[in-house]
């Protein structure tokens, strides 16, 4: 009981802060997940990123993570900098291609030759001639969850989701892919959250109405799916339903409430509609 009523405050206390306290608050939850200890942590805000990462001083930070001693926390890296598609989050592909570790500068020079960059295509031919070693441990066993995963009914069709799910993203902004795969590949994610994956491309009404009563679902694996397809609306009016999430207990849904907010901070509102004016 004491819990609850300490989330209950906490989101009064969000709800209260203006726009400017409020978006703070979400960087600040970002950085300090970015420098927190466990690398599972860094690893969510990495894939978070991936939503807003587009702008400085996300782009910084998010650069910044190709340098982290975790292995797992680079190659989430790699593929939010992938989601990008920038000159700019490119370059630092190149970079990771550097990597001394073979699963990081394999992941990179996959995520170049997606993006139909010479050097990715490079890469993978000196590792198909066997000058490049494309794993070391980890990749091997990543392959046979790979496969392990064909032979699973519902897993594929989580990966048939993830290969289908498609839109035009809005010039200026991450996809979110990275954000989708982390959670697709997450074992705690549900066959409904899977769905509001996949209603993050239908823009009725309804849809909407559907997503934001998510927000509230008791799965949190929903909760995380649900931001991510209302981040990619790319609606500022929005901002209000993620609020309350930016205190959310589960750490995958808080972390992409901070960046989807600050993602609908960046867009620009659209102009209102000029009123018509009455004849006679």
């Amino acid at each position: 009981m004491r819990a609850w009523l300490w989330f209950f405050f906490g989101s009064a206390v969000v709800f209260a802060q203006p726009p400017s306290s409020t978006a703070a608050a979400a960087r600040d939850s970002l950085d300090a997940a970015l420098h927190d200890k466990n690398p599972d942590t860094r690893k969510q805000a990495v894939l978070a990123l991936s939503l807003a990462a587009s702008r400085e001083p996300f782009l910084s930070r998010l650069e910044s993570m190709l340098g982290d001693k975790d292995v797992e926390v680079r190659i989430a890296t790699v593929a939010s900098l992938a989601d990008l598609r920038s000159r700019r989050s490119t370059e630092s592909l190149h970079r990771a291609l550097d990597d001394e570790v073979p699963e990081v500068s394999f992941a990179a020079a996959k995520a170049l030759f997606e993006l139909h960059d010479k050097a990715g295509r490079e890469a993978l031919l000196s590792v198909l001639a066997g000058d490049t070693r494309p794993a070391s441990g980890f990749i091997t066993r990543q392959k046979r969850d790979a496969l392990r995963m064909m032979h699973t009914p519902r897993a594929l069709f989580l990966f048939t989701l993830h290969e289908g799910v498609g839109f035009v993203p809005l010039p200026g902004f991450g996809a979110g892919v990275a954000s989708m795969q982390g959670l697709l590949s997450d074992p705690g994610v549900s066959g409904r959250a899977a769905t509001a994956l996949l209603l993050g491309r239908e823009k009725d009404a309804a849809a909407l109405q559907a997503l934001r009563d998510a927000l509230d679902d008791k799965d949190w694996s929903v909760r995380a799916a649900a931001v991510h397809s209302l981040a990619l609306r790319n609606d500022p009016a929005l901002k209000k339903d993620i609020v309350p999430l930016l205190e959310d207990r589960k750490e995958a849904v808080r972390l992409r409430a901070a960046a989807a907010y600050l993602r609908l901070e960046m867009v620009k509102a659209p102009p209102h509609a000029p009123v018509a004016r009455k004849k006679g």
